[in-house]
């Protein structure tokens, strides 16, 4: 029974995103079984309004260039879905006779997608299959080793941090904060110290994992800028109190009851001056890590592009309410594919692990690196943190 697929693109945009895209629309191709590949353009909000894109028919050199290409080509979203919505979709499969469903998200899009399954068996649309293919730049991710996206993050944050930490130990005039994404989770932040045996300046590292203390942190900054070399220190933007209040709050709350981060790194900032007297700034690449195709990883970029295909593969063969994952070996680095179900990662959340941080809750230990290395790829020469 020949019947087409859909894939769908849900949260934020990676380096190596459009590569899954590119893997799902190649291994299409191989399977009779398969008419065609939609796109939903817009995400979740694409599929209820059925604002479909015929990938099959995009010229191969237009394709190619997906494996280049940060963001998503199809476009994203954070669409609240309704019961309406989930109402709605066991028609809108059927006319499109979409019988796969690729969702290409973190665990709050592979919880949509288990319900929109759900929704259409209790219809009596059993033919469809749904197999989540996994992205995030947070790393967050239950039970796969890593998460497509990561590896590329981690890359720009180590580098970048490297570039940095040589300005601030040029010109020692100031602490620098510097800000990475990562909400309730501090694996970006953690890259930061990657190569800490290499940083220009003094380092402090500080992750949502671990509660903030004020007073400790103070007296590490004193401490790291009495050395003389400058001091970077490098934060979660979710970082928060004991009592788990935001070190910076918004006030602003999301369509899902998220509170929107409101600024830690300007917050330190001004911490630092009112307290300490020193001179301090704030930096925040913000979206630069997930849309940096100059530090994007080979390995990231190839792995994403296997979870597509692998995610097609499964669904031809039957497989339904999976997620493919990753299970890798270290020294030397390989991977495989696996497949987890969904209900084990929707709206699960993998933290950093405690172990891998430092007694003084403001640095990295060196099984972290053992870990995240590999995922990073081969650098170029001309990055500093090489040299």
């Amino acid at each position: 029974m020949t019947g087409n697929v859909l894939v769908v693109h849900g949260g934020g945009p990676t380096p190596v995103m459009n590569a899954s895209l590119y893997g799902v629309i190649m291994e299409s191709r191989k399977h009779p079984e398969i008419g065609c590949v939609y796109g939903a353009l817009g995400g979740m909000e694409g599929i209820f309004k059925e604002r479909f894109v015929n990938l099959s028919q995009v010229d191969d050199a237009v394709l190619q260039k997906l494996l280049e290409t940060p963001g998503t080509a199809i476009g994203s979203s954070r669409y609240p879905v309704t019961e309406e919505d989930y109402e709605k979709t066991p028609e809108i499969m059927k006319k499109y006779n979409i019988r796969y469903i690729l969702p290409n998200g973190g665990n709050g899009t592979m919880d949509t997608c288990g319900r929109i399954y759900q929704a259409c068996v209790k219809e009596g649309y059993r033919d469809l299959r749904v197999v989540g293919i996994p992205k995030t730049i947070d790393n967050d991710l239950a039970v796969t080793d890593h998460t497509p996206g990561y590896g590329s993050a981690a890359r720009y944050m180590a580098a970048s941090v490297q570039e940095v930490g040589a300005d601030v130990r040029s010109l020692p005039i100031h602490v620098c904060v510097m800000e990475a994404l990562g909400r309730n989770a501090g694996w970006i932040t953690a890259a930061s110290a990657l190569y800490a045996d290499l940083m220009p300046c003094e380092h402090l590292v500080y992750l949502p994992e671990v509660a903030f203390d004020k007073e400790k942190f103070l007296a590490a900054v004193k401490e790291k800028w009495a050395k003389g070399r400058g001091l970077l220190v490098t934060i979660s933007e979710g970082i928060h109190y004991a009592d788990g209040s935001p070190v910076a709050d918004s006030g602003v709350v999301d369509g899902f009851g998220h509170k929107v981060p409101g600024g830690a790194a300007q917050a330190l900032s001004d911490m630092i001056m009112q307290e300490t007297g020193l001179k301090s700034r704030s930096e925040k690449p913000g979206l630069l890590g997930r849309v940096s195709v100059a530090l994007m990883s080979e390995i990231d970029q190839k792995e994403a592009e296997e979870a597509g295909a692998c995610a097609v593969r499964s669904a031809v063969e039957g497989k339904t309410g999976f997620m493919v994952g990753f299970e890798t070996t270290r020294n030397p680095y390989s991977s495989k594919t696996i497949l987890i179900p969904l209900e084990k990662v929707a709206n699960a959340e993998k933290k950093f692990p405690l172990e891998w941080i430092g007694e003084d809750g403001a640095s990295i230990k060196p099984a972290f690196k053992a870990y995240c290395e590999p995922l990073l790829g081969a650098y170029d020469s001309r990055f500093i943190s090489l040299r």
